[in-house]
């Protein structure tokens, strides 16, 4: 007998729904190769603009500020005007904004120029995932989540070696020019193959008072967390103290908002806040491995630059060789028991950089692990929170979770690397011996550790309560 010819609509569907991801797969690959690929630059930039590491150093903070200031306003702003046409922008705005960066004449300008980069990319993180609970089956959500995990860390991953190439040979000009071919790739995918957006029946309301509050909080947060490189000071009290006026002067601002950008009832809902929280735990440990790893790296094995950002690309690369996998076991297992085998395997990776004796292979094997079950976890935990949204809520709950991440990684870096300076008795590491640096990586992945496993506390918690909850409501 033939075999049936398969159905001319199903091949179709399948052909689109691949050309969807390859959109959205683009959209979050730029955003994560613009933050590493400008890290690997800081040294060329402070050289060629004649200024300090700590001038040269507002190259990323200003766009993590436009990334994480912004990012839940414009989700919910895509739910309101349409996320198409919203991911569009995004996508023009942070490939005019890379020419800017491309052409600039001082640092100031390059700076300023960054931040506007910063909210493109936060344009296109936020819609990005919102689209996948819009347009993949949800079934197939979990290997969606996992794809677009695995695209981020590529750009992550990419970013060093590919930073370096261009500055060796055509400048650190070409570090944001680079953005110039990929962000129109991008565009053309994204205009042609997603979904338009629904006729809007009446001109949506937006809580502009809100979103100022809520930008001034995050920014004055992020402030307080990136300045001083981890050495907290009367101005970093005060930018805290303004984040917490900000915060209750927000949620004021939200019980008397006609449409609020954040619905109070949202922060009753003990899933959304536990995937939340883990999310910005889990992202406060990934960040540890990024700010110890160079020091301990070139300090305790006197490797040189090169050899370190090539044992650095190791986690990045783990975790995008894991995303795909993991969003298939997430759909096939279910996204609790991912949570847990991810949560865990961060877990045995923490306590083995805190136990084993100093080695090569002590730190890399253990970076695998932490690296390859953050893959699996953020892909769970983004299945989870998604999975349970309504339609009208995606773009806000995807800004709320991309600005968890991001809190967790500003946290990270400030309250890691001040564990890990104080654990090694030094602030000057580039002095420091390998035994002060051996123990201040296991002293901080020692309270790593800690972080994890409130994580997993928290997981096993919601998920009894949601148990107890099926159980009164059940017939």
């Amino acid at each position: 007998m033939k075999p049936a010819p398969s159905h001319p609509a199903v091949t179709q569907s399948t052909a689109s729904t691949r050309w969807i991801l390859a959109s959205l797969s683009l959209a979050i690959l730029l955003p994560s190769l613009g933050t590493s690929i400008a890290n690997v630059g800081l040294p060329t930039l402070a050289q060629a603009f004649n200024a300090s590491f700590q001038q040269v150093q507002w190259v990323v903070i200003a766009y993590l500020l436009g990334i994480t200031t912004l990012i839940v306003s414009v989700g919910r702003l895509g739910d309101l005007a349409g996320r198409r046409r919203l991911l569009l922008a995004g996508i023009v705005l942070f490939t005019l904004a890379s020419i800017l960066c491309g052409i600039a004449p001082t640092l100031n300008w390059l700076i300023a120029a960054r931040a506007v980069q910063g909210l493109g990319a936060a344009m296109m993180m936020s819609l990005a995932m919102a689209f996948v609970g819009e347009v993949i089956p949800k079934e197939k959500t979990g290997s969606a989540m996992g794809l677009l995990g695995s695209m981020s860390a590529v750009g992550t991953a990419l970013g060093p070696s590919l930073g370096g190439v261009l500055i060796a040979g055509l400048g650190w000009q070409a570090i944001f020019l680079i953005n110039i071919p990929l962000g129109v790739l991008a565009f053309v995918l994204a205009q042609r193959h997603l979904p338009l957006d629904r006729p809007i029946a009446q001109r949506p309301r937006f809580d502009h008072l809100g979103t100022l509050l809520l930008a001034f909080t995050l920014a004055a947060y992020a402030l307080a967390m990136t300045m001083g490189r981890g050495h907290f000071g009367l101005l970093n009290v005060a930018l805290l103290l303004a984040a917490a006026c900000g915060i209750g002067l927000f949620i004021l601002a939200e019980k008397n908002a006609a449409a609020p950008l954040i619905r109070l009832d949202l922060l009753r809902n003990v899933a959304l806040n536990t995937g939340l929280a883990m999310s910005a735990l889990v992202a406060t440990v990934v960040m540890a491995t990024l700010v110890v790893g160079p020091f301990y790296l070139s300090r305790a094995f006197g490797l040189d630059a090169a050899h370190v950002g090539l044992l650095m690309s190791i986690g990045p690369i783990a975790a995008a060789l894991t995303g795909i996998p993991a969003g298939k076991i997430t759909d096939h297992l279910g996204t609790l028991p991912s949570t847990l085998i991810g949560l865990s395997s961060m877990a045995i990776g923490c306590f083995a950089l805190a136990l084993l004796p100093a080695s090569l292979g002590g730190y890399i094997a253990p970076m695998v692990l932490i690296t390859s079950g953050y893959a699996l976890f953020q892909t769970a935990n983004n299945t989870a929170v998604m999975g349970e949204v309504s339609k009208d809520q995606r773009g806000l709950i995807s800004g709320l979770l991309n600005l968890s991440r991001n809190l967790g990684l500003i946290t990270g870096a400030s309250l890691m690397g001040a564990v890990f300076a104080l654990a090694a008795g030094t602030n000057t590491f580039n002095t420091a011996s390998p035994e002060a640096v051996a123990h201040g990586l296991k002293i901080t992945f020692a309270l790593a550790a800690g972080l994890i496993f409130l994580a997993l506390f928290m997981a096993i918690k919601v998920h009894q309560c949601h148990e107890s909850r099926s159980q009164l409501t059940a017939p």
